[in-house]
């Protein structure tokens, strides 16, 4: 990627810089315009699309995207930056095609939308990313700013020292590729990491598994991602939690249980048989560990 060139908006640096930013709220308002370009370049917006755009602070991405797109829905938490952002449109042929949301946007129920765009807080990156995929109709895709170690996790592929349970699970829902980094430099105020943007194309339509029996199933083989699984899946502990929800299944399934039943061999059989047990969690891609799953179904296995 070539440099971004650096301009001055003698109109943003003077909103930036009359109002105190609250970080713990996660706002570092992007205050070069060359960024904030690129940003919306990468989007790729359509003159038909609505987009809903996460803390757009004092409107320095709301205002391109504003140009390039039919609508844009904003969710802001600070009734400060809201009052800056509909200033910022006030009697402009933009001011109809921008909605403002007052509130948290984990806790409300979120608008029909395109394309979602955001430079978002870290504290609410892992669950704002779940709630996305879980967004019905899906959008198209989001572009989203996150710290550079949240987004090096997003991307990661099976061996990479970043690759983990969030990387196994978004990778399942979407597409995810790695656009620009983002110094830290370029906010006001600056954050202590630098940011990268990325893509996140949801699978349409999404795969067709339970996906809270698939969280089960991760949370066990990354306990210890750099151990094998059949050490994993043979601990007491994990042992017991199997054989309950093996016992529930065959009284559904009016499936007699020998007298003599032993779960821990139930588990090493299985593994062994599949070419699972000397696998580790830190290597396997997203295929595998569906296969994993439906392995250990087969045999009335299950993880919830």
């Amino acid at each position: 990627m070539g440099k971004i060139k650096k301009t001055k908006n003698p109109k943003t640096a003077q909103n930036t810089q009359a109002l105190p930013f609250n970080t713990d709220r996660g706002q570092h308002i992007l205050k070069n315009p060359g960024v904030v370009n690129a940003i919306v370049e990468k989007s790729a917006l359509k003159a038909s699309d609505t987009v809903f755009e996460v803390g757009p602070g004092t409107g320095n991405l709301t205002v391109k995207m504003l140009e390039a797109a039919k609508k844009v829905v904003a969710c802001e938490i600070d009734p400060r930056m809201i009052s800056e952002l509909k200033k910022r449109v006030l009697g402009t042929p933009s001011q109809n095609k921008l909605e403002v949301r007052s509130g948290d946007v984990m806790k409300m129920e979120w608008p029909y939308f395109d394309v979602c765009v955001a430079n978002l807080p870290y504290q609410i990156s892992s669950p704002f990313v779940f709630k996305l995929l879980l967004q019905r109709p899906l959008p198209r895709y989001a572009v989203l700013m996150f710290q550079k170690e949240f987004a090096d996790r997003l991307i990661a592929k099976p061996g990479d020292k970043d690759y983990c349970r969030l990387s196994v699970n978004v990778q399942l829902l979407a597409k995810v590729d790695h656009l620009m980094k983002v110094k830290r430099t370029e906010f006001r105020p600056p954050p202590k990491v630098d940011s990268a943007v990325v893509r996140i194309a949801p699978k349409n339509p999404p795969p067709p598994i339970n996906f809270q029996e698939w969280e089960g199933l991760l949370r066990l083989c990354f306990l210890r991602k750099n151990k094998k699984l059949i050490s994993i899946f043979k601990q007491t502990n994990v042992a017991n939690l199997i054989e309950e929800n093996y016992r529930k299944v065959c009284s559904l399934k009016n499936k007699p249980i020998p007298k003599d039943f032993n779960v821990k061999e139930l588990i090493e059989s299985t593994m062994v048989e599949s070419g699972f047990a000397e696998r580790r969690a830190r290597t396997m891609a997203v295929e595998e560990f569906l296969l994993l799953l439906l392995t250990f179904n087969k045999v009335d296995i299950h993880f919830c």
